[in-house]
């Protein structure tokens, strides 16, 4: 093992956030990407670094493979998962949000779509479409052929292109509908939530099998008013919503609000818009398990770079 000097650490440190950003993405989860950066920073330690020409790309292949094979790892519990699997929520730093291709890669829908794809998929999507990686380098970093990184990219591409959201909206387009949105919902103002919602309006609810949550995702603008109007009238968790705190917080790169009682975060939740900036989809995560780094306070910098 090569001693560790005060260049090593910094070179280090100064990758980090592209490392935790990649394993993010890749991942769907802030504490396995967190493991994932971990382990690298002891392969990092471990590793003869005179011989390492180019550490961005060396720290970048340790933590795509290491991000690849934690997922082959939880897919089969992912697959099992009580309810809707969704990912866990970061709260993100305000030049994510400002940057509208930043915000989109990072977002809980497209972090969902990315889900459907294969480890290797997802890996070179990550690194060819939001990192701006060539080919030759992925290559290196998931140890496949560039021709192999290439087919993988041009399948990932198009099965996210049929399924990543058809519109992104500007940031106080995103805020302010956000916020009309929570106070319909918690206000029983069934006609504006209505008129906030598209028709075909989808609600995805993630409690893990440890908060009860819709099973199943709930679809419909009648639907997804009435599941609200039967939360608001009752206590969510043991808790009345008048005993919560609310905090409209940025996560995943968009506005969102941070639900917090009885000494911890209850649930968090955000929106997607369409075109015409109505509401197409609503993420709720509750699992408990799944708010730790909400939880944490601390702000992601998952800028691309």
């Amino acid at each position: 093992m090569t001693p560790l000097s005060e260049t090593g650490q910094r070179v280090f440190d100064e990758h980090r956030n592209l490392l935790f950003s990649v394993a993010y993405r890749i991942l769907g989860t802030a504490t396995d990407a967190e493991d994932v950066v971990q382990d690298a920073w002891l392969r990092w330690s471990a590793a003869d670094r005179s011989q390492v020409a180019d550490p961005k790309a060396y720290l970048a292949r340790i933590v795509s493979n290491l991000a690849m094979d934690r997922l082959r790892s939880t897919r089969n519990q992912r697959e099992t998962y009580v309810g809707p699997w969704l990912p866990e929520p970061i709260l993100t730093s305000g030049d994510a949000a400002d940057d509208v291709t930043t915000a989109e890669s990072v977002s809980m829908a497209m972090l969902v779509v990315l889900e459907t794809l294969s480890p290797l998929e997802r890996a070179v999507f990550v690194l060819k479409e939001v990192f701006d990686f060539s080919y030759a380098e992925i290559g290196e970093a998931v140890e496949r052929s560039e021709s192999a990184v290439r087919q993988a990219a041009h399948r990932a591409r198009g099965h996210v292109q049929s399924r990543r959201p058809r519109f992104n909206p500007d940031r106080s387009q995103q805020r302010d509908v956000t916020e009309r949105f929570f106070a319909a919902a918690t206000g029983g103002d069934i006609n504006t939530l209505m008129a906030l919602m598209s028709p075909d309006v989808t609600l995805w609810t993630d409690g893990g099998g440890k908060v009860r949550q819709a099973m199943k995702p709930v679809i419909g603008a009648d639907k997804v008013a009435a599941w609200f109007a039967g939360i608001a009238r009752r206590p969510y968790q043991g808790i009345e919503l008048s005993d919560m705190a609310v905090e409209l917080a940025e996560i995943n790169g968009r506005a969102g609000f941070v639900f917090t009682g009885a000494g911890r975060v209850i649930a968090t939740l955000t929106v997607d818009l369409d075109e015409e900036g109505r509401i197409s989809n609503i993420h709720n995560v509750a699992n408990p398990d799944k708010l730790q780094a909400i939880g944490d306070g601390t702000s992601h910098d998952i800028a691309a770079r």
